[in-house]
């Protein structure tokens, strides 16, 4: 049962190391569940690969099948950084250039490349940003 505060997936174990475990799960579109998706060909499987840090003191074996959760804040959170704050950011510049900048094809290749500067950050800071989005097994 999913834990009110927690998103949760199954996923199963592919590697073991001292430091992290390595866990793939497979997301499933929505139309997954759909009797018709062999037909339909809209259905999407995707398979992730997650690292967890490795808990010394539970014994798992490569195949066993796990539960891998993290908190909800930090999928609201992804969701923030992701498509929220670029949306804010994109907005912001299309309509501050727009009282500078006539060209609307200049303008919104400004806004994009403002949105790609932002991403551009969020990358550089990618190692910060992993310390933070923490998985764990349960």
């Amino acid at each position: 049962m999913a834990k009110k505060n927690a998103i949760e997936h199954t996923g199963r174990i592919v590697e073991i190391t001292p430091d992290f475990t390595t866990v793939e799960i497979v997301v499933s579109s929505a139309c997954s569940e759909c009797h018709a998706k062999g037909l339909c060909g809209m259905s999407e499987d995707k398979e992730k690969i997650i690292m967890v840090p490795t808990d010394p003191y539970t014994v798992y074996a490569v195949g066993d099948e796990v539960k891998v959760m993290t908190k909800m804040s930090m999928g609201l959170k992804a969701v923030w950084i992701s498509y929220v704050i670029p949306l804010a950011v994109l907005m912001i510049l299309i309509l501050s250039l727009s009282a500078v900048i006539d060209n609307e094809f200049l303008r919104g290749a400004v806004a994009l490349a403002g949105v790609g500067v932002y991403y551009f950050f969020i990358w550089l800071f990618r190692d910060k940003l992993s310390n933070e989005f923490v998985f764990y097994i349960e």
